[in-house]
């Protein structure tokens, strides 16, 4: 990597990245791509909290001034009276492979923890996605099973991994 992988709040420029890495099926990926679905929604989000709320967020991914993504996260019932964090992230073509997913989940994950009082995030992907299992490991998230037929995407049920990381495990 050239520059540290970093996370900043969305500036409103970043919105066509954000709609490209959702919207456009090269740019989103294999795995990334759910097909077309509320192409204002990040738009009114903006408008709204600045894509930062008490159920959830979204940070940019970015090594100096280069946008490299985005990171998501959004409040999981796990209980009657608990929830947890789940995360997503999205990597542009060019940043991928370079070790940019590792580093912005396991920041990520640190920041949830400084400054929420939640115990847990977890993040799910796709069985076949390896690149993105292997980052999750690397950042000290821990496989804990498989969801069977969990996600809807290109005509047909798929398998989810989950992975969580708890306040208390040692990060990397």
């Amino acid at each position: 990597m050239d520059e540290e992988t970093a996370l900043r709040p969305v500036r409103e420029d970043d919105l066509d990245v954000l709609e490209s890495l959702t919207e456009d099926q090269g740019a989103a990926g294999e795995y990334g791509w759910f097909g077309w679905w509320d192409l204002g929604r990040f738009r009114r989000r903006w408008a709204e909290n600045r894509m930062l709320g008490e159920d959830g967020g979204m940070l940019m991914v970015v090594a100096g001034d280069e946008r490299l993504g985005f990171v998501s996260w959004w409040r999981r019932t796990s209980g009657p009276r608990s929830h947890c964090w789940n995360m997503g992230i999205a990597l542009l073509p060019a940043a991928r492979g370079r070790g940019h997913g590792t580093r912005a989940h396991l920041l990520t994950a640190r920041y949830l923890f400084a400054h929420t009082t939640l115990h847990r995030v977890e993040a799910c992907t796709d069985v076949a996605n390896v690149a993105e299992r292997k980052a999750l490991e690397k950042a000290g998230f821990l496989r804990e099973g498989v969801t069977r037929g969990a996600i809807w995407r290109d005509g047909e049920w798929r398998d989810d991994v989950v992975y969580g990381l708890l306040r208390t495990d040692p990060l990397p």
